[in-house]
């Protein structure tokens, strides 16, 4: 027990990856020969299906319970970093820990259990390797928030993005491969520009360490000052794409609509790696105290992230359909998330953490019960349009309203205190006019949209007979059911998880703090304790301090 402990109190930061990266592994080399029919198979197909599923729900069980004791040792306030290869930072590239990237580790581990669970109902018999691919997909996101370096952030993305394509395909269908290859030309293109914005960053600082680079940007004078901020735009373009921002948020809305139901809801994560890198970027490496570059993206980040929440919620409204509809309320969370994001204090960054985590949940969940609804609805599907009535109106009504109410941001769950939370900490600001009519009208307008789709599914059905039941068994219920714990966990539990999105958030500002941890084998080079920030335009607030 003494080396396995010690063994975890050195290797914690790489296991969250290595473990989806060795599972993938270990799925390929037991092989899929059963492929799409292995539930009408024999004894030795079923056999080997049973054995996958056992293996892939234990790994992320696993994975769940790794991610919890990343949180826990992260809330004692340690910053661990994981020098892979024993390479010192800034040569050698490095896993950082701090309570952030432990949290949104935390929440992939959290989305991706019961989605697999579901997954395991059926839908992983419908293509080959899904089992391989999903784990492939968490190794790219948990290696995304956990990375210290610009370039491995680059790396990790296409991974995720590579097992995003195979899965966004996955069980096939005109509509899919359609969708796919609108995602797949406009992923392409915003990484070849991400590789751009970092090879600029590296001609002008010398280093892809993020915390080295922190503190070389606030030194940048002239030509090379404007080539860094030229890249710091060009990777807002390429985080605002991943994170389904306007004016690049089109592909999702098709995209998420058209993929298998598991899929979307683990796609609910996805857009949150955009907003990650938004805040890694732009909080710690051009934030407070980066020179004559600090908040580069500041004048275009809040007005983006409220145009992006107007137009998924009006998006919302107009949807001829429930998957498309939650689609668009995925665009419209981003917005709120990014705009808590965008203000550049550590109270309203806060609660977007909080609130990302509650739109996570909450997205995932309604992706989940939009399959579940559409099976019993005959050949209309998801489609808002009459039908003949469910045969579980009870059971799916209840999830709908839980659902609709945490989207909307009706108390007390916990998407009406994460909004509290956000209208709380932009009070004073100068934006807070735009904040507060933003946040207020889109909540409205959701309650509306899902009100509209709730009438039209449960109200508005056919003199037919009910269409076969098929989302009585427990294996697929139990995925939607643990999302609603979840919502309901949030809410009894915001107290200590608003405290940690309060710390995580300050840590984030201790800009000098995270460069002395990275670098200490360097000697920690200086950078400047940020300031709170007032929310004032930087030149404009340089201006009134000369004066």
């Amino acid at each position: 027990m003494a080396a396995l402990l010690a063994f975890w109190q050195v290797h914690a930061p790489v296991l969250s990856v290595l473990l989806p990266s060795l599972t993938a592994v270990a799925m390929l080399l037991l092989g899929d020969h059963d492929g799409p029919s292995a539930q009408g198979g024999g004894h030795a197909d079923a056999a080997r299906l049973a054995r996958r599923r056992a293996l892939s729900l234990a790994s992320a069980t696993l994975g769940l319970l790794l991610a919890l004791a990343l949180v826990a040792r992260a809330d004692s306030g340690e910053l661990m970093v994981y020098e892979v290869g024993d390479w010192p930072a800034p040569f050698g590239i490095v896993l950082v820990v701090d309570r952030l990237a432990a949290l949104m580790v935390l929440l992939t581990q959290a989305v991706a259990l019961p989605v697999l669970g579901y997954a395991c109902g059926g839908w992983d018999t419908r293509g080959r390797h899904f089992h391989a691919i999903f784990h492939f997909q968490l190794m790219g996101l948990n290696g995304a928030f956990l990375t210290g370096d610009l370039f491995n952030l680059f790396v990790f993305f296409e991974v995720l993005l590579i097992a995003s394509y195979v899965l966004l395909l996955h069980g096939q269908g005109r509509e899919r491969l359609r969708m796919g290859v609108h995602y797949v030309v406009l992923n392409l293109a915003a990484s070849a520009l991400f590789l751009i914005g970092v090879a600029m960053l590296y001609s002008v600082t010398g280093t892809l360490n993020m915390a080295d680079m922190a503190g070389k940007v606030g030194q940048l004078q002239g030509a090379e000052l404007r080539l860094a901020q030229a890249a710091a735009l060009i990777l807002l373009v390429v985080f605002g794409l991943k994170a389904a921002l306007v004016p690049l948020y089109f592909w999702l809305p098709g995209a998420y609509a058209a993929a298998s139901a598991p899929v979307a809801a683990l796609f609910a994560v996805m857009t949150k790696v955009g907003v990650y890198a938004i805040v890694r970027v732009h909080w710690v490496i051009f934030g407070l105290d980066a020179g004559a570059a600090t908040l580069t993206a500041q004048p275009w980040l809040l007005p983006a992230a409220l145009l992006t929440s107007v137009l998924g919620v009006l998006g919302a409204l107009a949807a001829h359909s429930l998957a498309r509809l939650v689609a668009y309320l995925t665009v419209a969370s981003v917005g709120t998330i990014v705009a808590g994001v965008a203000l550049f204090t550590p109270a309203t960054l806060s609660a977007a953490l909080y609130y990302t985590l509650h739109s996570t949940v909450v997205i995932a969940g309604l992706f989940l019960f939009v399959e579940l609804a559409a099976a019993q609805r005959g050949s209309v599907g998801d489609r808002l349009q009459p039908a003949p009535a469910v045969r579980e109106p009870v059971l799916l009504g209840v999830m709908m309203l839980f659902g609709a109410a945490s989207a909307a941001g009706l108390p007390p769950l916990p998407g009406f205190l994460g909004k509290v939370m956000l209208l709380q900490s932009s009070a004073g600001l100068p934006a807070q006019p735009w904040v507060w009519t933003v946040v207020l009208a889109v909540g409205f307008l959701t309650l509306i949209g899902l009100a509209r789709a709730g009438v039209v599914m449960f109200w508005h059905v056919e003199p037919a007979q009910p269409a076969p039941s098929a989302g009585s068994s427990a294996r697929l219920l139990a995925a939607p059911w643990a999302f609603m714990v979840l919502t309901v966990a949030l809410a009894v539990g915001a107290a200590p998880v608003k405290a940690y999105t309060d710390a995580a958030a300050r840590q984030l500002t201790d800009k000098a703090g995270y460069a002395t941890a990275v670098l200490a084998r360097q000697g920690g080079p200086a950078v400047p304790t940020t300031r709170p920030y007032d929310g004032r335009v930087p030149a404009a607030a340089a201006q009134e301090e000369g004066r």
